[in-house]
This record gives structure tokens, sequence and C-alpha cells, in this order.
């Protein structure tokens, strides 16, 4: 049986004004670390000058913006990765690319490789998108 040492990762960038994260988007991903159901593997920091320029910072444990947050997997997001999303700053806006581990997911994919089954598909439905939805069919 294959003993996965990682779940299934989410990609989450996090938009922000200046070069650092409201102290509160911290303590939010904080809480959720706290409770077990993710682990933070990798942070990088893209600016978008407003020239358009990029500017990429790889965030390590020593990296005193994240106080105490610890990653579990250093440069896990690729250079493609944060390519891809820095797409997606705005100029002269800043954005954190959080890389997470879906940990409740890993003991649901231990088992399911246990058992020979194989995921075919997985897909994730944003979460203002399921509300609009829910808002609307209750509305009816």
């Amino acid at each position: 049986m294959t003993e996965f040492r990682y779940g299934p990762v989410e990609l989450h960038l996090v938009g922000f004004e200046g070069e650092r994260p409201d102290p509160g988007v911290i303590q939010a991903l904080s809480e959720l670390l706290e409770g077990g159901l993710l682990r933070l593997l990798d942070i990088v920091i893209i600016a978008r000058s407003d020239d358009g320029d990029v500017t990429v910072t790889e965030v390590d444990d020593q990296d005193d913006i994240f106080g105490d947050l610890v990653l579990d997997a250093i440069g896990l997001a690729g250079e493609e990765d944060v390519a891809a999303f820095a797409e997606f700053v705005p100029p002269g806006a800043s954005a954190a690319l959080f890389v997470l581990e879906l940990t409740y997911a890993r003991t649901l994919a231990n088992r399911l490789d246990a058992s020979g089954a194989v995921l075919l598909r997985s897909e994730r439905i944003p979460a203002p998108i399921v509300n609009a939805i829910v808002d609307a069919i209750e509305g009816e």
C-alpha cells in the first residue's frame, strides 16, 4: 500500500495593498493551520509595479512577514505556477501565492489507493458561486 506524504494541494492567490498582507490574513491562515485541516507548504510574494514589471520573492521560514508560520515544502510553487498566477496581479498591487495541502484529503487519497480505486476527476466550485446558487434556489 502506498502511503502518501502529501494530500491534494491548492494554490490560492491573495491580493493586498502594499508589500505585506494585512495581519488579519495571517491570523486567519494561522487559525486554519492550527485546526489541522490545512498544511502550509510554500508562500511566494508577487508584486507588479505600475509599469507592469513583476517581482517575485520566495518566502522562507525566517521571513518575519508571516511570523511563526512553518513552510513544509519551500519551492513547491514552480516558476510556471508563479508566472501563471502573476498574470492576475494588477499593476501597482501585490499578492501572496499560498500553497496549501488539504491534509484531510490525504487520508481519503490513502484509503482510495489502498482499495485499488482511482480518482478520475476532482473539481472545486468557488464559495461565491455556491452561495449565489443556494440563494437563488432558496429564493424560489
